[in-house]
């Protein structure tokens, strides 16, 4: 076996070690449930097995879930003429690789697991197919079935089996919203039998097999009730109709992973649990046939997982460690990008114009891990040694052997270019220079570096600590081994790097523009602000489109489009955003969150806010109550139409050439919709050729805006996909 370890002892008792070949962590992929499969059948016929403890050889995991790779490769929908045949293949594939678990706990034998990590996804499916389970007392214990809230579903059992142990109230949660669960709250609702001290699991397990080992699970003896009740316990029902509420409220019906879960549950716990499997296999097999699931598992697995590695770091250049790294400005986001790199290890020396302001943003470090000490997710002595790594200065004498700086300084060209200077005085020939700009083009900020080859952008996102991406910008002079050099940066402050080529706004920052440039366009067509925040929000994204601005701050947008105008010229179009934010921030000094006041007032403590009623004066008001699926699904694509575009306008310009970089780059820098897989999956999702016809049908009714670009058209004429 390559992945799996048997060892009989004298009691006849198999310990069943899960040790997968070449990974950090244990999955059930095609190659690890093969032998999983030969493993069931020895149980099952060797006279000598008399019980089993199923434990894994990784620390802190027991099993991470199934390999969405594997799944990967019948995802999708199927060829026109042959879906009924495919659909019946891949449920006769899937009901045999999921027999495995009902395998086991049919074979006669007493099985118990050892938990001494996170069993997540078909790991928990597996422990929940063992008769007992014993989980560690530590940290590192999670059990969870995070499918439902990543856009598909379980489909080893878990929406029958869960219930089952748990009840099904207290199974929802966990099977909808992905609701962690710790060894004592897991032994509380029953999940887990027994909860011991870290590395007494296996000891238990075997205590139990000697002295009980009931071999049959409480669903395959006679009179078995679910824990509570059926669904049409009055209880159950409540509950049952909750979290369609919930679910409704979270994800606006965007999910369809969650009304099959539903689906499963309901139908699942009403008949024999046989059947019962077969009903969640059916469900699970339609939902990854479709081009959602299939749009969420590329991006939110497949292709973060290649980009969180490398795949688009330069061949042929050793990888780099940093030791000492500068950054210049200590505000929040130079605040955030210090605190990220004392964690990784990196002395971090943060400079500012004044002492005052520097100390200030080590503050900012202070408190957020002040949080992480009081919540205990980490000792106060672990806290002071990554402050200790952070040095407020105004020195940039104290930059010498740093072997890169991070400048974070106002979008200013002049400002920008002053402290690139002054930095550089101080570092080494092989020193990388940054520059985290949003907006900015890098090869102009690059004039103002000795060395434009070792000059790069890194644009963070804020909070930086809590944001995952890092916008990667390379100027007309950035070397190769520059960029590489920045990749082995990202990977050290663990977070994703994506790619962009050098232009105005890059790729994020030109992408969400446009889910500020479309309301605009709703409020001077009179369309009520309520209804176009409700919207917004009805598309999946995580804020709504006039919330964000004020977050951001109205000024910045529109220092940004009144520089874009400047260096643009007469080349420049105004629209309907000038329009706007000109009122907003010239005439009425409405700034956003910041001087509690914006789209929105705010209250004293910003708790509280109302849409601004002077909204009113940009046009007469033309939709304000109650209107039609039609219209509102006319909204919705506008927003997400108009992002979309876009994104596929930085690919045609090769802004952005790699579109597994396009999706999870909106995914994670702005929270585009995950139900999508992206601007560029939704197009796919859609179809090139009906989406192009759909922005035609757009640009009649609303504007040019909408017309779709050469290569959307050229796609959808020759029948060719982005991936």
């Amino acid at each position: 076996m390559k992945h799996w370890r048997i060892e009989l002892d004298e009691n006849g008792i198999a310990l069943i070690t899960f040790d997968m070949a070449d990974s950090k962590v244990n999955t059930l992929g095609l190659e690890t449930l093969d032998e999983l499969r030969a493993i069931v059948g020895r149980v099952r016929s060797d006279d000598a097995i008399k019980g089993v403890i199923i434990a894994s050889a990784k620390p802190d995991h027991f099993c991470a879930g199934g390999d969405v790779g594997d799944i990967r490769q019948f995802a999708g929908p199927a060829e026109p003429g042959r879906e009924a045949e495919t659909l019946a293949a891949d449920l006769e594939r899937m009901t045999r690789d999921m027999q495995i678990f009902r395998g086991l706990e049919t074979s006669g034998k007493p099985v118990a697991c050892a938990i001494e990590g996170a069993a997540l996804g078909g790991g928990a499916e597996l422990i929940m197919s063992c008769h007992y389970r014993v989980a560690a007392d530590g940290k590192a214990v999670t059990i969870a079935l995070p499918e439902g809230s990543l856009g598909i579903m379980p489909g080893g059992g878990g929406t029958q089996r869960l219930p089952r142990l748990v009840g099904i109230r207290d199974a929802l949660p966990m099977l909808l919203q992905g609701v962690n669960k710790s060894a004592a709250e897991a032994r509380e609702i029953g999940l887990v039998d027994e909860v011991v001290p870290e590395g007494d699991t296996i000891e238990h397990a075997r205590r139990w097999i000697r002295e009980t080992g009931d071999p049959v699970q409480p669903w395959d003896k006679k009179g078995f009730k679910t824990p509570g009740g059926g669904p049409y316990v009055q209880a159950n029902s409540e509950a049952l109709t909750v979290a369609a509420a919930i679910s409704r409220k979270a994800h606006f019906g965007n999910l369809r992973a969650q009304e099959s879960i539903l689906s499963a549950v309901y139908e699942g716990t009403q008949v024999p649990f046989d059947v019962a499997l077969g009903i969640e296999m059916r469900l699970f097999v339609q939902l990854v046939r479709t081009p959602q699931a299939l749009a969420i598992m590329r991006t939110q697995f497949l292709s973060m997982r290649e980009i969180k590695s490398g795949a688009n770091r330069p061949d042929g250049f050793s990888k780099r460690t940093y030791r000492k790294a500068g950054v210049l400005g200590a505000g929040l986001m130079g605040a955030g990008i210090a605190l990220v790199q004392a964690q990784a290890g990196i002395v971090t020396i943060l400079i500012d114009r004044t002492q005052e302001a520097a100390e200030k943003g080590k503050a900012y470090a202070v408190k957020s891990l002040g949080k992480s000490v009081q919540r205990g997710r980490m000792t106060q002595d672990a806290a002071d040694e990554i402050l200790s790594r952070i040095v407020p200065t105004t020195d940039y004498a104290l930059l010498e052997g740093a072997e890169i700086v991070v400048e974070a300084v106002f979008e200013d060209r002049d400002v920008k270019a002053e402290v690139t200077r002054l930095a550089e005085a101080h570092l080494g020939p092989d020193a990388i220079m940054a520059s985290n700009t949003s907006t900015l083009p890098i090869t102009g900020l690059a004039s103002a570096s000795v060395r434009p080859v070792n000059f790069i952008g890194l644009h963070f996102f804020s909070p930086v600590e809590r944001m995952d991406l890092v916008e990667i910008i390379r100027g007309e002079a950035t070397s190769d081994a520059t960029l590489a050099a920045a990749f082995d940066y990202i990977a050290m402050i663990r977070k994703t790097p994506i790619v962009v080529q050098d232009s105005r706004g890059f790729y994020t920052s030109r992408t969400i523009t446009r889910y500020l440039d479309e309301p605009c366009e709703m409020l001077v067509e009179g369309i009520s602000p309520a209804i176009i925040e409700n919207v917004g929000q009805m598309t999946g994204m995580p804020v709504g489109p006039l919330s964000l601005p004020d977050a951001i701050g109205l000024e910045l947008g529109l220092h940004v489009l009144k520089q874009t105008r400047r260096d643009l010229g007469d080349a420049y179009q105004p629209s309907a955003t000038d329009k706007v934010l000109e009122m907003m921030v010239d005439k009425h000094g409405r700034l956003g969150r910041r001087n509690g006041k914006g789209f929105y007032d705010y209250s004293a403590d910003g708790k509280d806010k109302t849409l601004w009623p002077g909204l009113s004066e940009l046009a007469q008001l033309t939709l304000t109550d109650a209107f039609d699926d039609k219209v509102k699904d006319d909204l919705k694509k506008r927003l997400l139409y108009r992002m979309s575009l876009e994104a596929a306008k930085c690919m045609e310009e090769g802004v952005i050439s790699d579109p597994r970089e396009a999706d999870v780059g909106a995914t994670l820098g702005f929270g585009f919709p995950k139900w999508t897989g992206g601007p560029i999956s939704l197009i796919e999702q859609v179809g090139v050729a009906k989406f192009v016809e759909e922005c035609d049908d757009l640009a009649e009714r609303y504007g040019e805006r909408f017309r779709p670009g050469e290569m959307l058209r050229s796609m959808a004429q020759n029948n060719t996909t982005f991936y």
